[in-house]
């Protein structure tokens, strides 16, 4: 497939939609524990009222950010496909920045952290391994894109095979994004998985809130021999994204008619599509004679020829651009251009298709027979279907683009409660196993099931 063209946007203050003020700007969710706090002026609530499962447990050993010295815990035991999740409600048909956080403290006794998967709704988002992080002392974090489909967004965490003791979780956070942001991609089909982000030519702590609005991390990138300080303020209400201003405060550049080539990201990517943006600004006065103007091209292919980079600062970005190993990004200056090649920052996505949603009716109809029961299986959260790899414990589904529960069998397991009428409403049914329960209470009308075949 041959890659997208980038797209190239100067926007005025009027072309950007805001947020309504009457939004939150989000949910930030301390995991594990049992009180709020307020850190560096964002409000974080414990995590008891969006997960019914696990164990909050409390670090041992020091840490330098509050919301690291909780995790909550979930029970590994001989079931490798479960998953267990917050479900968090949101605003149908927004975008969410939703970000994990892991910190692994030794609670589980051994010397390295597990393995193990994170989903978000019906889509396995990444696999989370921390291990190069911990051994570093250092905190992991994964972030994500994803557009709100339903009144409810759930963020799984779930074990693989290479998970060998109980997974965990220490923040999740969920941001709701400025209607502009990233907004080429669809969202109704895709997620986007960040992979890098960075603010060039910096060497400091972490720019984000209050800097970024939407407390987006900007992480440092320093490369000393082509390193710039700039001393003016740019303004950043047209561009695209929405970048904060400090990341115009440095840049990388090359001499006068240099080419700059930068290996960024510094590691090898799988290959697959990705959402690519970089940010430019000239930082000299806009009375200066003559323009800056680049070609960039990325593994040798041309990205966007004839750039004007200019004192207002202009976004490139390529929705969907396939990237495999190493990557080099080559600025060049054009014969006409007035200065080296030189940049200030730069964001890199992977672009996830979304797994898809199991029947609306069907999800509410097993949540009312969940609520039913009084000791329901543990990893009834989330998705019951999706990802496939992880439905819910006795439930079966069908295949195809219309996700529909055809059986469900809960024999021998223990359950207390009763039958919700609701199962008449999951119309796909053809069998039904309850035997060696305690469930009380009658049966109810199963007379709309047609194709039910096994009660």
């Amino acid at each position: 497939m041959s890659p997208s063209f980038p797209l190239l946007f100067f926007l005025s203050l009027l072309s950007l939609l805001s947020l309504s003020l009457s939004q939150p700007r989000g949910i930030l969710i301390d995991c594990g524990a049992t009180v709020g706090s307020t850190i560096d002026g964002l409000e974080w609530l414990p995590d008891g009222n969006f997960v019914s499962s696990g164990t909050p447990r409390n670090l041992t050993m020091p840490v330098l950010v509050p919301i690291l010295s909780t995790v909550r815990s979930f029970p590994l035991e001989n079931n490798l496909n479960r998953k267990f999740c917050y479900e968090v409600q949101v605003f149908r048909g927004a975008k969410y920045l939703v970000r994990t956080t892991y910190f692994y403290g030794g609670i589980n006794g051994r010397d390295s952290p597990p393995v193990f998967d994170q989903i978000v709704d019906g889509t396995l988002w990444r696999v989370v391994n921390t291990t190069e992080d911990y051994a570093r002392n250092m905190s992991s974090y994964y972030e994500g894109v994803f557009l709100a489909q339903g009144k409810t967004m759930s963020v799984c965490i779930a074990a693989n095979r290479f998970t060998i003791s109980d997974p965990f979780i220490s923040a999740l956070e969920f941001v709701i994004l400025g209607d502009s942001l990233y907004n080429s991609t669809d969202f109704g089909k895709y997620g986007l998985s960040l992979v890098a982000r960075h603010s060039f030519g910096y060497s400091g702590p972490l720019i984000r809130y209050p800097d970024d609005q939407f407390d987006r991390f900007w992480e440092p990138f320093d490369q000393s021999d082509s390193t710039v300080v700039s001393n003016r303020n740019i303004s950043v209400s047209g561009f695209w994204n929405l970048p904060p201003s400090r990341i115009f405060d440095t840049k990388l550049t090359s001499g006068q008619s240099e080419a700059l080539e930068l290996r960024w990201p510094s590691w090898p990517l799988p290959s697959t599509m990705y959402y690519i943006a970089l940010y430019f600004a000239d930082d000299r006065d806009s009375s200066f004679e003559g323009s800056r103007v680049l070609n960039i091209s990325i593994n040798h292919v041309t990205y966007f020829g004839n750039l004007n980079v200019t004192p207002a600062g202009v976004t490139v970005f390529a929705t969907q651009w396939p990237l495999s190993g190493l990557t080099t990004i080559t600025l060049s200056p054009t014969a006409n251009s007035n200065g080296g090649s030189s940049i200030n920052a730069g964001e890199v996505f992977e672009v996830l298709a979304l797994g898809g949603r199991t029947t609306t009716r069907d999800v509410i109809a097993l949540e009312t027979i969940k609520n039913s029961l009084q000791n329901p299986p543990l990893d009834w959260n989330g998705d019951p279907c999706l990802p496939r790899e992880y439905r819910w414990t006795g439930v079966t589904c069908s295949e195809g683009p219309r996700i529909r529960v055809i059986t469900i069998n809960l024999t021998s397991m223990g359950l207390v409660g009763s039958l919700s009428p609701s199962v008449a409403r999951l119309t796909a049914l053809t069998g039904i196993w309850l035997g060696n329960n305690s469930l009380s209470g009658s049966l109810p009308d199963l007379s709309s099931l047609k194709i039910l075949e096994i009660l």
